[in-house]
């Protein structure tokens, strides 16, 4: 007998309400409990686009995109559409003995943005893209040790947290994988290591997410030519900052020259529908691999290059086609990044906007004037990071934008807002913003209470 079709609409309406209740019982109790304390605990109905929306019809400017998923806002037409579609036609799917047409056809297209590479392995998330580029990486070259830069991130499974330079998140996992950090940027240090021989792959994201932080011009393209020299490879790991964010296809375009010999895709190639990782790579790295037909199943996923995933990635290709996503970040990147460079003169809080396309790093710093700075080194000494924490709560309680810190003891806020956003929502961060910076230069207001009630929290837990 089959069973009665599950009702999700009745279900929301009869339990949504006790979405806190149920993270904090079945989940992970600390969210829930993270998001009261800051006062995030708000109750999102749906979402179109670039917004959210309560159950009063308030909107809420979405500055996160999901970490980077929403590259095409919430529910694209187009994307909704193709998922719909591909469920319709009742595929054979992942038969495992056979070759879908789908997988092939993503390949193909996502090949075309980056003609140096010639095949692609999909998974089902970013850390397993990485996953994937450093065994692949190893296999390769036949040699182990992988370097990665410090404050890097990559993932949180055991092998992509070999190469995650925040120890916050590598404690209490050891043993891990024989990784060895360098510095962003240094040379010097790639040098060192590489003449030990066993260097297998630097991993680098052209952008860190940690602090939006970019290595020198021209650093990336040198750290290529020494990483061959020593017949060792370049990984660019493009989870968040591919498929258009950085106002390139790929962020290490933006520098002439670089071809990394693996690149990690994901978040927004699912159009924020179905997870779906990339890990795009030279054809004989491929081909060593998977060198015979006894090595053909040596490294597979089991949902990978499932039918709605790759519908999914081939109707986001399709609209960043059709719509000039990639364009529009490059160019709306600009208008914002110089619109809020604009007001680093006028703020001494401010220290620095930095970025690119739609990746944009904001930067606070110690004030001159001495009643900010009696303000400035409490917040410091109780925690570092509560300034940007009390820019980032006010943003989201009185002016409804949802943006997020770029990472712990921190004072960097990160924009990774949907690339499809256009100067009204520039007008509108930047409004909110300059308001929010007004009343913090006044040394008194909501701002500077709540940055009061954050130190009385952090020193009660012990500044955690």
């Amino acid at each position: 007998m089959p069973a009665d079709r599950l009702d999700l609409s009745a279900l929301l309406a009869e339990r949504g309400s006790e979405r806190y209740e149920l993270q904090a019982k079945y989940l992970n109790p600390q969210l829930a409990r993270m998001l009261h304390t800051i006062g995030f605990d708000k109750f999102y109905e749906r979402a179109e686009g670039a917004y959210f929306y309560d159950a009063e019809g308030n909107d809420y400017l979405d500055m996160l995109a999901g970490f980077g998923i929403f590259a095409l806002g919430r529910h694209h037409p187009v994307v909704r559409a193709a998922v719909q579609d591909v469920m319709d036609l009742g595929l054979p799917d992942l038969v495992r003995f056979d070759c879908s047409p789908l997988q092939g056809l993503l390949a193909e297209q996502l090949l075309s943005f980056t003609p140096e590479l010639d095949r692609v392995f999909f998974g089902n998330s970013g850390t397993e893209a990485v996953e994937t580029a450093l065994k692949f990486a190893r296999y390769a070259t036949g040699k182990r040790r992988v370097l990665y830069c410090d404050h890097a991130f990559h993932g949180l499974t055991t092998g992509s947290l070999s190469v995650n330079g925040e120890n916050g998140f590598r404690k209490g996992f050891d043993p891990l994988l024989p990784d060895t950090a360098i510095p962003l940027g240094d040379l010097g240090a790639l040098k060192k290591e590489l003449r030990k021989g066993d260097v297998a792959a630097l991993i680098v994201e052209p952008i860190q997410g940690k602090g939006v932080l970019a290595p020198p011009p021209g650093w990336l393209l040198a750290a290529q030519q020494l990483l061959h020299e020593h017949k060792a490879l370049l990984i660019c790991d493009e989870v968040q900052t591919g498929i258009g964010r950085t106002g390139t296809f790929f962020a290490y375009q933006a520098e002439p020259g670089v071809r990394p010999d693996l690149v990690c895709a994901a978040k927004a190639l699912s159009g924020g529908y179905v997870p779906v990782g990339a890990t795009l790579g030279k054809g004989w790295i491929f081909e060593k691999v998977y060198s015979s037909m006894d090595r053909v199943l040596v490294h597979s996923a089991s949902f990978g290059s499932n039918a709605q995933a790759m519908a999914a990635g081939l109707a986001t290709l399709h609209v960043m086609r059709e719509e000039g996503v990639v364009a529009n970040a490059a160019k709306v990147g600009e208008l914002f990044r110089t619109r809020l460079s604009a007001l680093v003169d006028k703020y001494e809080l401010l220290a620095e906007v930095r970025g690119q396309g739609l990746m944009i790093g904001i930067e606070f710093g110690r004030p001159k004037s001495l009643k900010l700075r009696t303000g400035w080194t409490a917040l410091q000494a109780a925690r570092k990071g509560l300034f940007a924490q009390m820019v980032v709560v006010p943003l989201l309680q009185r002016h409804r934008i949802l943006t997020q810190v770029s990472g712990d003891h921190l004072e960097v806020i990160k924009l990774i807002p949907p690339l499809i956003i256009t100067e009204r929502e520039v007008d509108r961060f930047v409004t909110a913003f300059e308001e929010l910076m007004d009343d913090a230069h006044r040394g008194s207001g909501l701002m500077w209470d709540f940055g009061r009630t954050l130190v009385k929290q952090a020193v009660g837990s012990g500044g955690r």
